[in-house]
């Protein structure tokens, strides 16, 4: 397949670990670099939810499937911001940093008749797939995000190190990562942006975003360290 990739350098990165031999890959960190009708089978976009844009440049090709990061809005709202009057051709996937390379890919679909071309596509690449109800935070994303926030706030409240909370999370859950440790790999500025989309799409408490995190999140954005 000919596939355009859109994102920036370590995305893009991770996205290669997931195995895509065999296919001819096209790389630009903006859709508008290229023409998509009858260059390219698919447009994998690992930061359409950053930069929303990109759905127009889109909706004017509906015959090129776009599967497309989605972690911190919903397909709804999209098609709602956009004019896709000849087609929906957009996928959700969780293309949030550390999630991308995981053996399942999460996606969200608003169309029963795209389910058809993903299981052809996947099939072509040799992946697996889950699909999930089109929300806000997706599943995976809105959890794991969850449970770094309640870290936070535990941290907030000094009742254990941040070192301690990690070894204590991935020794009695048994996770891979502790959630500072998840923090760091899928960076604090989109957990921060994925809560407080979640938050306010929902006005659920467990959402609300812990000030140290808040805090964190605005020294990155500004370049602190």
């Amino acid at each position: 397949m000919n596939i355009l990739v859109v994102g920036d350098a370590a995305r893009y990165k991770e996205l290669q670990q997931k195995g895509l031999e065999g296919h001819r890959l096209h790389w630009v960190q903006n859709p508008d670099e290229v023409s998509l009708p009858g260059r390219f089978d698919l447009v994998i976009d690992l930061i359409l939810d950053d930069e929303p844009a990109h759905a127009a440049v889109y909706a004017r090709t509906p015959e090129v499937p776009v599967w497309g990061s989605m972690a911190k809005s919903s397909l709804a709202e999209l098609m709602h911001q956009h004019a896709f009057s000849q087609g929906f051709n957009i996928v959700a996937c969780n293309w949030l940093p550390g999630f991308i390379n995981r053996p399942l890919t999460e996606m969200a679909i608003l169309d029963e008749a795209q389910q058809e071309g993903i299981e052809r596509l996947m099939q072509q690449l040799g992946w697996s797939y889950s699909l999930v109800q089109d929300a806000v935070g997706l599943v995976t994303p809105r959890v794991v995000c969850m449970i770094i926030n309640e870290a936070y706030f535990t941290a907030e409240e000094g009742t254990a190190s941040r070192q301690d909370i990690d070894t204590a999370m991935r020794l009695g859950t048994n996770y891979p990562y502790g959630p500072f440790e998840w923090a760091k790999r899928i960076g604090i500025k989109h957990v921060f942006d994925v809560l407080t989309a979640v938050y306010k799409a929902t006005g659920d408490e467990r959402y609300r975003v812990s000030a140290l995190l808040e805090e964190e999140s605005q020294k990155t954005a500004n370049g602190w360290h």
